[in-house]
């Protein structure tokens, strides 16, 4: 068995694990603020083509576009600043300027700028993911040997094929661990960001729920968080799996 798909196996027995310690204390303290897993499972499947469904569809799509557009915008500059010298030293006083800066000081401003709406949303999600991933894709890119381009040099290569045939395989674990990183922080940002202007999406969910007294829906939505991210985790497992067999 591969490393990746044990980790993964690991991940689900440990989600098992805390689903029966948890129904465990429930029937003991049987307390009104921590309703049994099983409760909360029956409450999910019960709803699930009602309510929470929208809810989930609504954070989905705001982590998936937000995700997507740093990896659109994010690779590639990274791999230019990594191979790029002029790039890099225009670039990175303005990189390490603003990837200190706690992303969600910048909620206020990206409201005034782009209103409630699901563009702050995403736009949250974007500047959550996309630094660490443009650094390290930058440092990844500047950690690969010189000494690996003059072969394809002499076989009279240009930059894109040393992109394309040296670089890009090359970055693709510092990407996988980047996104594994970006996204738990995504969806806790996005849980903030859903509590305003809206009425749609897991946050708003969690926290209308918790207002409402409503606990199981309250730990329902906890929980569909909770999967989602391990649904995430696992898919990068499989995709690293898949692209980076030398890594077991």
């Amino acid at each position: 068995m591969r490393l990746k798909e044990y980790n993964s196996l690991q991940l689900i027995f440990t989600f098992i694990l805390i689903f029966i310690l948890w129904q465990i204390i429930s029937e003991i303290f049987r307390l009104p603020i921590l309703p049994s897993p099983l409760d909360i499972l029956i409450n999910i499947v019960g709803s699930i083509e009602s309510e929470i469904s929208i809810h989930v569809l609504y954070s989905l799509k705001r982590i998936v576009i937000g995700i997507f557009f740093t990896l659109l915008i994010g690779v590639p500059l990274g791999i230019l600043m990594g191979y790029f010298e002029k790039i890099d030293m225009l670039l990175s006083p303005i990189l390490y300027f603003n990837y200190p800066v706690p992303k969600i000081a910048l909620l206020p401003i990206v409201m005034l700028l782009f209103g409630l709406g699901d563009i702050t949303k995403m736009i949250m999600i974007f500047l959550i993911t996309f630094f660490p991933i443009v650094v390290n894709i930058r440092d990844e890119v500047k950690n690969i040997p010189r000494e690996v381009f003059y072969p394809m040099y002499s076989l009279g290569a240009n930059k894109l094929e040393i992109i394309k045939e040296i670089i890009l395989p090359g970055i693709i674990p510092a990407l996988l661990t980047s996104l594994r990183i970006g996204i738990g922080t995504a969806i806790s940002v996005l849980f903030f960001t859903e509590n305003f202007g809206t009425q749609y999406g897991m946050g708003y969910f969690i926290m209308d729920s918790w207002m409402r007294i409503n606990y199981i829906q309250m730990y329902s939505g906890i929980l569909i968080l909770s999967i989602i991210g391990l649904i995430f985790f696992i898919t990068i497992d499989i995709l690293e799996t898949i692209l980076c067999p030398w890594r077991g």
